[in-house]
């Protein structure tokens, strides 16, 4: 399946778009990496949600962004069934940041600083949203451990990513919670697991 291509014409400063851009990466955990000789962005892990890679680019007013997933050595676009709990999530921010870009900002007359910079309040991206999820994850891992262990390590795993997301977010001591509450649900349906096959 091919890359996730999204251009948009953009008239905006292309300091604000760095700054959307590079508040998106941090708090979605994206740090840079080389992939088969191509800088691009990547978040996630091997073991749990897999890898997301992303990569933009901003000239003469035109935005251009790829996104994709890496699974069994293949690229996967962010659509299609195969993988759609993960792809989903993603596609939702990715569609969050494009909204953002697109926000009106207005500077005040005379707000020119000393140094000339100018300082503007601006919304940014907020995964408030992952860290209420991950907390909901991480209490179902717990209750459905006790009755179907695989059930409880299925939601441990999807609060665990939800929590990495939501970590940077105004909901940040929730998902933190939620982390914990997931681990402690998948040790739980571990522990539950191995005393139903050895006794």
């Amino acid at each position: 399946m091919s890359r996730y291509v999204k251009d948009m014409p953009l008239n905006k400063d292309p300091k604000f778009v760095s700054f959307m851009m590079n508040d998106y990466l941090a708090k979605n955990r994206f740090t840079p990496f080389d992939y088969k000789g191509e800088q691009v962005y990547r978040a996630g892990d091997a073991m749990l949600e897999g890898f997301k890679y992303l990569k933009w680019s901003f000239e003469d007013g035109n935005f251009h962004i790829e996104a994709w997933m890496k699974s069994m050595g293949k690229e996967m676009g962010l659509d299609g069934f195969v993988g759609c709990l993960q792809k989903k999530p993603y596609k939702e921010s990715l569609e969050q940041i494009y909204t953002l870009l697109e926000q009106d900002v207005e500077i005040p007359e005379g707000a020119e600083g000393a140094d000339g910079s100018v300082t503007v309040a601006v919304n940014t991206v907020d995964n408030a949203g992952a860290g209420k999820i991950a907390l909901v994850f991480g209490i179902l891992s717990i209750v459905t451990a006790l009755l179907i262990p695989l059930a409880g390590i299925l939601f441990g795993c999807l609060g665990m990513n939800r929590a990495r997301l939501g970590s940077g977010s105004s909901m940040a001591k929730q998902a933190n919670i939620g982390k914990v509450l997931s681990v402690i649900g998948v040790v739980i349906a571990l522990i539950n697991w191995l005393l139903a096959i050895l006794l």
